[in-house]
């Protein structure tokens, strides 16, 4: 695939939820890149998916490809070391990767023995690492990131590498696009609820003296074609929102503006009590049907699915909606294959040109 007819508009994840095999990453990355997706980001599970080396192997099986982590979280490494990783990156790939953080889940943080994560702890973490790429010895730093004598990489740096942040409240929002260079939302949003998101990111930056456009949204919409077995396509559809709901329904409902007491259902269901932990991991087919019994219609229909016109249709959605980029979530780049070869005839004309690295609107000049 060459430049020219690449979709840097679109990207994917590797390793989409629970994997046995992360070497499949490198698979999916190189079929990806030669289906002509932008960018292919990677997510972080305490198992098989070390966000630094799953980014590392991918930067070294690609040419073009932009690569992002989506996410990691800053307090889980040394800000040095995260820093470190993400220089690693960035010259090993000539540019293309772009540091995605996140918020993670407190219960999480608080059975490792973790301090709960902030927003003003991530703002300071991406100052200090700003910093570091720049060439500065920060001595003392004393904020909400912790306490570090010195800090140090490289007197000669002079690296720009694009932060972005991986969030859903739009207060969170808002904050972000004073400070970041992207913006990941979430899997599960409404039409009406990415175009609220993106313009609480372009009200923060404007509000911080930025150029509001500079900030690059990207939606992320679960992809799911009625190609693939009508098994796997309930397990990434009513499985997947599920398993959202169990782990962070009250913020997902609350963001949607959906009815509450659905969710007050769902957790009060026989079946989905039964099931002893993630509903898409683990959840057989006659449970996920029943499942989606008790979802609202409106609620799946918050993804792309059917045939491969369909799902291209509500790809184009996105950036009606106001995004600039969309995630293909979800499904691999050979289950994406007919949707991404529907979308290039119903790709808009007015679609800009983007670079590769998912974390830049456009290519830093310095």
């Amino acid at each position: 695939m060459t430049s020219d007819s690449a979709l840097n508009e679109l990207g994917f994840y590797v390793l989409p939820g629970h994997t046995d095999s992360p070497g499949d990453a490198l698979v999916e990355a190189r079929a990806g890149e030669t289906l002509g997706l932008g960018a292919a980001f990677i997510s972080e599970r305490f198992n098989l998916k070390d966000a630094g080396v799953l980014s590392g192997a991918v930067g070294a099986v690609t040419d073009t490809l932009g690569i992002a982590t989506a996410a990691t979280n800053h307090n889980t490494r040394h800000l040095l070391a995260t820093a470190t990783m993400a220089t690693t990156m960035h010259r090993l790939t000539g540019g293309r990767f772009a540091l995605g953080l996140g918020r993670g889940f407190d219960f999480m943080f608080d059975i490792m023995n973790l301090p709960r994560v902030t927003n003003a702890q991530i703002e300071d973490a991406v100052g200090v690492y700003r910093r570091l790429w720049h060439g500065e010895a920060i001595m003392g730093h004393d904020g909400p990131a912790g306490s570090y004598p010195v800090l140090h990489q490289d007197a000669k740096f002079s690296e720009d590498i694009p932060v972005i942040l991986c969030a859903l409240a739009e207060r969170t929002l808002e904050r972000a696009g004073a400070v970041m260079d992207g913006i990941v939302l979430h899997t599960y949003f409404s039409d009406e609820t990415l175009a609220r998101s993106v313009a609480a990111v372009r009200r923060g930056a404007e509000r911080a003296g930025r150029d509001p456009a500079s900030v690059r949204v990207w939606s992320v919409l679960a992809t799911i074609g009625d190609h693939i077995p009508h098994d796997a396509q309930m397990r990434k559809t009513v499985g997947r929102l599920s398993t959202y709901l169990q782990g962070y329904g009250d913020l997902l409902v609350r963001v949607n503006q959906w009815d509450p007491e659905v969710l007050i259902r769902f957790r009060a269901d026989d079946v989905v009590g039964s099931i002893p932990g993630a509903i898409d991991a683990i959840g057989t087919p006659e449970q996920l049907e029943h499942i989606a019994t008790i979802l609202p219609p409106e609620w799946l229909a918050a993804a792309a699915v059917g045939s491969p016109e369909a799902c291209a249709a509500r790809v184009v959605d996105q950036f009606d909606a106001g995004a600039d980029s969309v995630i293909l979530h979800g499904a691999t780049p050979d289950e994406l294959t007919p949707i991404v070869e529907a979308y290039r005839r119903a790709r808009p004309a007015t679609m800009p040109s983007l670079p590769a690295n998912p974390g830049w609107m456009s290519r830093p000049t310095s």
